[in-house]
């Protein structure tokens, strides 16, 4: 059975979607058939990690949601990204499929002011990983609490929450740790982000695991090669041996665990 990886953050800004684009590609590389719907409707990025651009999207999650087309007519197979001259080589039967959300201004002003039906998202999930025959189903949420995230979390057999060191997204995480623990997630990890170098890593990922009493998967460095990079390509691929990329691997990890 597919597992369903939901990767939410409480606050914008924290490398969601970066993190979620990384660890499915690491986790296709290792031979598996991954899919990732970037849920983000109000303010869509993944697209641009792989690549798409508006002339390339002929359909995105929102025609799956107003009913004009079925979820897989919306899967983009982005799987050419694995064959990379910095990595290493995919494994055999290596899939990776991106559902992106529309980038038009128009599409995502008509979601904001009319809304739609949110168990529609359930059901597209269980048809793409039928459609797809997926190993693994990543699901870039929308910051904060909403209908659709909830719906996603209550879902998901794995929560990656993703924080920075910083106190508003330590109270913001609180709260989506009380949510997922009332909506009994199976299994949640959290990831430390854009940590300054001169902190003790390991103190950080001590002290935050003893807090929510949750594991702390990783803990990840600021760096400046990810601002250059600027969301335009895979970081794990073009930087394969980087202190970051090690990182998502060690998460990657305890996700195939």
């Amino acid at each position: 059975m597919a597992k369903i990886v939901s990767v939410h953050s409480f606050r914008g800004g924290t490398g969601k979607s970066n993190t979620t684009s990384n660890l499915a590609t690491t986790i296709a590389s290792y031979g598996n058939r991954v899919g990732i719907v970037d849920t983000d409707i109000q303010s869509p990025g993944v697209h641009a990690l792989f690549g798409l651009d508006e002339e390339k999207i002929d359909y995105a999650l929102n025609d799956y949601l107003w009913g004009n087309c079925a979820i897989k007519e919306a899967a983009y197979d982005v799987s050419q990204i694995l064959q990379t001259e910095q990595g290493r080589a995919a494994a055999p039967n290596s899939a990776l499929y991106l559902v992106p959300s529309s980038i038009k201004a128009t599409e995502i002003a008509q979601i904001l002011n009319e809304g739609y039906d949110v168990e529609l998202l359930n059901d597209g999930f269980q048809e793409l990983i039928h459609s797809l025959k997926l190993d693994y189903l990543f699901i870039d949420t929308h910051p904060g609490i909403n209908e659709e995230t909830l719906l996603s979390i209550a879902m998901s057999h794995i929560l990656v929450l993703i924080l920075r060191p910083d106190t508003q997204d330590y109270q913001g995480t609180a709260v989506a740790i009380d949510i997922a623990r009332e909506l009994e997630v199976p299994n949640m990890l959290l990831v430390v982000n854009k940590v300054l170098t001169k902190f003790d890593f390991e103190a950080l990922r001590q002290k935050i695991q003893k807090a929510y009493n949750v594991p702390v998967a990783g803990v990840f460095p600021l760096c400046e090669e990810m601002v250059e990079l600027a969301s335009s390509d895979i970081f794990c691929l073009q930087y394969p041996k980087h202190p970051w990329t090690q990182e998502i691997n060690k998460v990657a990890g305890q996700i195939l665990s």
